[in-house]
């Protein structure tokens, strides 16, 4: 039988109210075995906070903390409760098997305290980096995170009351594999890497109608030669793709229409898992299924009689989950018209501008979009990305921000708490590239050494559309005999402003491969991003805390999508 809290912990999962989720608390874990002690989370990147609620059977004490080895030695603890007439809360520090030491600084804010049906909810938050040495410094790595109550609001030793459970607060991936699951292998057939530096092969695969719609939830690659698979994706095709073929991508196959993106790998990859709540959705219309498996095969030093068959697993359900999950690939796209960004450029910048008012030229209004996951994707040069959305003309938030892009650790973030597109918001991405390695103009294109600009947004409910990107109308501005002057390092200034303010040929495509556009875009301007603050002074946690599953090259799966070429 279920516990009491175990339904508790469900209801706020699926809603604060009848259908709708809580969204401020989007992620859940069970602490304990036996389903007794319920932590709630979410976070703001952006704002530098985090707020968790931790609910547990029992009327008296509750205890939580984050420990860099699994105990009380070092752990930066909150201990709290509902007294006789008033809650009681404090911040405190691990010294060893003894009461926790009260902190100097109270970093920690109790938000509310609640006692009922034979449970204490604890709602509390603090800042992600509280610049204090008797505090843990949470960072996008798994934590082991500690619990402990009693059973009276007297605080003494908690006996067999405890216990650990590690989690990534920043980056969290619940690990589920629902009864009569199964799973599809989408992958290439031993086909031969050419000797060229670059290549892309594409292969269409059909797999049978299932009897009924079921949702993926989890990716896993299966990477044969990790030292030329640069990246794979895998697409949806739209329902007039019925052929397949095993052969060199974009040459003119029925194929090149398959942009529905399912899943995807790159260097430093690994499985990736939706959230509990989650999937993606297929064989929910009445025909055969057709994927597209692209991959990018890097041979810098043209061996020849190389062969692979990498590829995707994808685990899947006909245990359906609440939502729905789509892919909205925002930013730009290069293959409509030439775009070139200068050598010598410490920061330059680029914008493509997402216009979701076009979606309602193709159909019905859109409902409310729940992001919960954004991938950035650049090339080499790429330093910074940042994704802002605006409403009504103006600026309302970041959905996502890297003023640190790695193109050798790119992955997919979670923005914490939920956050809402709606109907005529306007999605803006900015890549800030550096040059200065470069005597040549980079073109924005397919190879690694040309460049993006993308930002792949993961939400609920799905829409049919599957790209929303914009760039500047560029179709005369390369043609005349002095262009070359818009590339020298006194005017780089100055060419960034002139593309900045170029018209924006705006366009959102469907599932279909049907499109609107609008060339008559333009760049908004856009706020300073303001990340949390990085401490001077040394952590406690800086001290203490190693990493537990990440290599240097790290492991990490880009679910959505990335076009990285």
């Amino acid at each position: 039988m279920l516990s009491l809290l175990h339904f508790f912990c469900l209801f706020l999962l699926w809603g604060t109210g009848v259908g709708t989720p809580d969204t401020s608390l989007p992620y859940m874990v069970y602490l304990d075995g036996n389903q007794m002690v319920c932590l709630h989370w979410g976070f703001d990147d952006l704002q530098g906070d985090i707020e968790f609620q931790l609910t547990v059977n029992t009327t008296g004490w509750v205890g939580f903390g984050l420990s860099p080895n699994g105990n009380m030695i070092a752990a930066d603890i909150v201990i709290g409760g509902m007294g006789p007439s008033e809650p009681y809360f404090t911040d405190r520090h691990g010294k060893g098997k003894f009461m926790p030491l009260v902190d100097d600084k109270q970093s920690y804010t109790l938000l509310s305290m609640d006692e009922k049906n034979g449970q204490t909810i604890m709602r509390f938050q603090r800042p992600i980096d509280t610049c204090d040495d008797q505090d843990f410094l949470i960072k996008d790595e798994p934590i082991k995170l500690i619990y402990a109550y009693g059973i009276t609001d007297t605080i003494e030793y908690h006996k067999t009351r405890r216990g650990t459970k590690e989690v990534n607060l920043l980056n969290y991936m619940p690990k589920t594999f629902p009864p009569n699951s199964k799973y599809l292998m989408a992958t290439m057939d031993k086909i031969t890497i050419p000797s060229v530096h670059t290549y892309y092969h594409c292969k269409v695969m059909k797999f049978s109608k299932p009897s009924r719609k079921q949702h993926i939830y989890r990716i896993e690659p299966v990477i044969e030669h990790i030292d030329m698979v640069h990246h794979l994706l895998l697409y949806n095709c739209p329902s007039f793709v019925n052929t397949t073929y095993d052969n060199m991508c974009y040459v003119g196959d029925q194929g090149d229409t398959c942009f529905g993106v399912v899943g995807g790998w790159a260097v430093g990859g690994g499985p990736f898992e939706l959230p509990e709540d989650a999937g993606i959705p297929f064989g929910d219309d009445d025909r055969d299924i057709y994927f597209k498996l692209e991959i990018h095969y890097n041979n810098p030093h043209l061996e020849t009689g190389r062969t692979d068959s990498s590829g995707l697993k994808l685990y899947y359900t006909d245990q359906l989950r609440q939502h729905d999950v789509g892919v909205l690939m925002t930013g730009i796209i290069s293959s409509h018209m030439p775009y070139m960004i200068p050598p010598k450029a410490q920061e330059f910048h680029t914008y493509g501008v997402c216009n979701t008012s076009l979606f309602t030229q193709m159909g019905d209004p859109i409902p409310d979009l729940n992001v919960f996951v954004v991938l950035l994707h650049t090339h080499l040069a790429g330093r910074k990305v940042r994704v802002a959305q605006y409403r009504d003309g103006k600026q309302i938030d970041f959905l996502a921000v890297d003023e640190h892009y790695n193109f050798e650790m790119q992955r997919f973030k979670n923005v914490g708490k939920i956050k809402t597109i709606k109907q005529n918001d306007e999605i803006a991405v900015e890549c800030t590239y550096d040059t200065m390695d470069r005597t040549n103009v980079t073109k924005m294109g397919l190879a690694t050494t040309d460049e993006m600009c993308l930002a792949f947004i993961a939400y609920y409910p799905a829409i049919k559309f599957r790209t929303c990107t914009g760039q500047p109308n560029t179709t005369t501005l390369y043609s005349s005999d002095t262009s070359h002057e818009l590339f020298e390092p006194d005017n780089i200034e100055n060419y960034e402003q002139v593309l900045k303010k170029l018209p924006q040929l705006q366009i959102v495509t469907d599932v279909e491969n049907n499109l609107a556009f609008y060339s008559k875009g333009f760049v908004r301007e856009m706020k300073e991003s303001h990340t949390h603050n990085t401490c001077s002074q040394t952590n406690a946690s800086n001290r203490l805390y190693t990493r537990w599953t990440m290599s240097p090259g790290g492991l990490m799966l880009f679910l959505l999508c990335i076009a990285l070429m």
